[in-house]
């Protein structure tokens, strides 16, 4: 069986980083918003999902998945590209 090696970073580390984002909600089509669009080509969205356990993940980027909820943060994710975001902490994002 091959493990996946991937790495990962703390939730309260990248709001650290970023700032505290905002939950984004999709009222159209992902292509025709452009506000979206604007802000996935400045890394500044993470796309929390649940794991088969129950617990929640995230990852920089815009992957359009049933279920997944979308956080949009003030700077660049760039340095947490192609990590696993664990300990996702609700509290720490603006409401």
């Amino acid at each position: 069986m091959k493990l996946l090696k991937v790495k990962t970073a703390r939730f309260a580390d990248v709001v650290e980083t970023a700032g505290r984002p905002e939950v984004y909600t999709l009222w159209q089509k992902p292509a025709q918003d452009r506000h979206l669009q604007s802000e996935v080509k400045n890394n500044r969205v993470m796309t929390i999902k649940k794991s088969g356990a129950g617990s929640e993940f995230g990852m920089v980027g815009f992957k359009e998945q049933k279920g997944a909820s979308y956080l949009i943060f003030p700077k660049s994710l760039k340095r947490f590209e192609n990590k696993r975001i664990v300990g996702i902490n609700w509290d720490l994002i603006k409401t």
